[in-house]
């Protein structure tokens, strides 16, 4: 087992963050944003010198007044805000995410108005948001539409619906659209039998080992893909 299988199993934290200037205070979004970064810093564990893997599974605990609260914001929207933020510090912080992103709310009769608590894990997925320019043959990056990935995991379908491990909103492209597959030979691109097909530099395949600086195109979406350190 690797350091990063036993880390995934290992860490799993509870961090209680109060943010309640007074005790019956209104809750305000920016301080979800700081709970959620400070949660990422607590449980940011080193795994080498030159990477730092941050939790990128968390659930936000509220009192249920303050629950009732994000409803009224718009949890969809919200959820979407504190993703870009997760990923911006991430990014200033140099963190790695070993998969997605992902952010729960739920409500606590426990927890008092203005009181915030965040348990955090890591979870490894088989695509997260790209945070630092370390691309290797093991964990490529890719740019889908000016948003960068690395690929976590062995197999990375990338397509228009919701099963999609990376959705694009492109009426050319179907459901399952394109299968990304990290192999010790390299990483093979399959077009999962789609209508409108699969092109790496401008030819049209079926299955194709990529090529660092390959740019592969699905519908009106241009894919870029490396493997080096330095982007494209």
């Amino acid at each position: 087992m690797g350091a990063f299988d036993k880390f995934e199993r290992s860490v799993e934290s509870a961090v209680d963050s109060v943010f309640s200037r007074a005790f019956k205070s209104d809750l305000k979004p920016i301080e979800l944003a700081s709970a959620l970064k400070r949660a990422m810093d607590d449980r940011a564990a080193p795994m080498s010198r030159e990477r730092t893997v941050a939790p990128n599974e968390f659930t936000i605990s509220l009192s249920t007044h303050d629950f009732d609260k994000i409803e009224e914001w718009g949890e969809e929207a919200l959820v979407e805000e504190l993703l870009t933020i997760a990923t911006e510090h991430a990014r200033e912080q140099e963190y790695t995410f070993l998969g997605p992103i992902d952010i729960l709310f739920t409500s606590s009769e426990e927890l008092t108005r203005g009181k915030i608590s965040v348990s955090s894990t890591t979870r490894r997925g088989p695509v997260a948001p790209a945070t630092t320019p370390d691309a290797s043959p093991q964990n490529p990056m890719i740019d889908v539409a000016g948003e960068r990935y690395i690929l976590t995991g062995a197999i990375t379908v990338i397509g228009r619906g919701s099963t999609a491990d990376i959705q694009v909103d492109d009426s050319g492209v179907s459901r399952r659209h394109l299968e990304l597959r990290v192999t010790p030979g390299g990483v093979i691109a399959t077009d999962l039998d789609t209508t409108n097909g699969t092109f790496v530099e401008g030819h049209k395949i079926t299955a194709a080992t990529l090529l660092d600086g390959n740019t592969i195109t699905i519908g009106r979406t241009r894919i870029m893909f490396w493997t080096s350190p330095e982007s494209p």
